[in-house]
């Protein structure tokens, strides 16, 4: 696959990571199955802690959100095991987490009480964050000819810091200006590309983005953004006619910074 030239008025590069710098079996084999295996275990552990009754606080309005908008959830059957009332009430959000994952529902609530079982794995070592290998070296030759890089993912901001913060690579933090996530908008929507401009300081034409996601790509372009497909194994295929209107790219190496020194 031949470089990619993004404009040369281009100052924020703004990625995504499922998929982008990181390999989607990462999130899908070693993430998601560790918020399945320790969720009600962790959850035992801390349901009288503030941290969790806050995130428990969200999923509840998040179910009555959805019950609004008569969106399904998990239908519970009448329980005649003997329990008690903080055994039900950590079982019914087992469920409501487990449905909401087995939906992949991006919603904030879930979001958040993944990325605070997620610390506490990287924090213990049990967890190190993927990174493609060309991922850290793109970005610090991008960072050398003066542009900034953000993050923007449907995971946390926290999650995204614990990734990057005990990753392969070891702790990469620093490469990074900035975080978004699903607090700013869903990655589907223009909005939310542009309010992220207006976050960062410069208009969408001089960001450009990296997904593997042509849903987000195009919502991006329809901010004004630059849109670069990141193209890896097990990613998405596109259709040709995908194929034929975005940029291409399977290595973050292959991106030309035009007009620069």
């Amino acid at each position: 696959m031949a470089t990619v030239s993004i404009p040369a008025r281009t100052s924020a590069l703004l990625l995504d990571i499922e998929g982008t710098t990181t390999p989607i079996t990462f999130v899908k084999d070693v993430l998601f199955p560790y918020i399945r295996e320790h969720l009600e275990d962790y959850l035992s552990s801390h349901w009288e802690e503030d941290e969790c009754k806050q995130d428990v606080h969200l999923l509840k309005k998040q179910i009555e959100e959805d019950m609004r908008q008569h969106r399904s959830c998990p239908v519970h059957t009448v329980d005649q095991t003997v329990h008690t009332d903080e055994e039900k009430a950590i079982r019914e959000v087992v469920d409501n987490v487990l449905w909401q994952m087995a939906a992949d529902r991006k919603s904030t609530a879930l979001k958040q009480l993944q990325g605070h079982m997620w610390r506490a794995a990287y924090s213990s070592g049990r967890i190190k964050g993927e990174v493609y290998q060309d991922v850290v070296p793109s970005i610090k030759r991008w960072r050398e000819k003066g542009l900034k890089v953000f993050i923007y993912s449907s995971g946390s901001v926290e999650a995204q810091k614990l990734l990057f913060g005990y990753s392969v690579e070891g702790d990469v933090l620093d490469l990074f200006d900035g975080h978004f996530d699903t607090t700013i908008g869903a990655k589907v929507e223009s909005k939310s590309y542009e309010r992220i401009a207006e976050r960062i300081g410069c208009p969408p034409e001089e960001i450009t983005f990296l997904t593997d996601v042509t849903r987000e790509a195009k919502a991006a372009e329809e901010a004004g953004a630059n849109v670069v497909v990141v193209v890896r194994p097990g990613n998405m295929e596109l259709t040709d006619e995908e194929r034929g209107h975005y940029n291409l790219i399977t290595s973050f190496s292959q991106l030309e910074l035009s007009g620069r020194a």
